[in-house]
């Protein structure tokens, strides 16, 4: 058996979303089946006593539970702006096409 520890599997795409203090990156990879499969990663940078790093938390979503996801976020979302801040301006946030990019040619971890 393979040992793939530490392994990434490369990116068949990648968008990313500057987000104030944080950057989230929705990265779709392929199985050694060729099988596709989402991760999305919020990235933070961090000052520590040597230096700045950062700080990473990763979802791993798998295709049989897209539709199930994207359902509940909208809903969640949706309750959010509709019963909890109806009057709440979310448009303000509106990001320019600077700020989501694909980033196929930079790199993630600047």
């Amino acid at each position: 058996m393979e040992d793939n520890q530490g392994k990434e599997r490369a990116e068949i795409y990648s968008q990313r979303v500057r987000a104030g203090k944080r950057t989230y990156f929705f990265d779709i990879k392929s199985t050694r089946s060729n099988d596709y499969y989402l991760t999305i990663t919020e990235s933070r940078r961090r000052y520590k006593d040597d230096g700045y790093f950062y700080e990473k938390h990763k979802i791993f979503l798998y295709k049989e539970d897209f539709n199930k996801f994207m359902n509940a976020l909208q809903e969640t979302v949706g309750h959010v702006k509709e019963e909890l801040m109806p009057d709440y301006d979310f448009n303000q946030f509106e990001e320019s096409s600077e700020e989501t990019s694909n980033v196929d040619d930079e790199l993630k971890w600047e």
